[in-house]
């Protein structure tokens, strides 16, 4: 599944931790954190249980707050 998460408060300097953090969840296949449009965009198997969550949490670990 592919998701775009918008985010608050991300800079260019963090994208990469933010693509290793995501990447780093079991399920992620991609990830790709886009400071212009404000956005991760996430490939993951959506049927690993409580994945969205861990990603979510994946983002904010980096001090990024995750917007819905």
């Amino acid at each position: 599944m592919e998701k775009k998460i918008y985010v608050v408060g991300m800079e260019e300097s963090i994208e990469g931790n933010i693509n290793t953090a995501v990447a780093a969840v079991q399920g992620v296949t991609s990830c790709v954190a886009n400071t212009s449009k404000c956005q991760v965009l996430v490939n993951f198997d959506e049927s690993v249980a409580g994945i969205e969550a861990a990603i979510d949490a994946a983002i904010s670990s980096c001090g990024v707050d995750v917007l819905g």
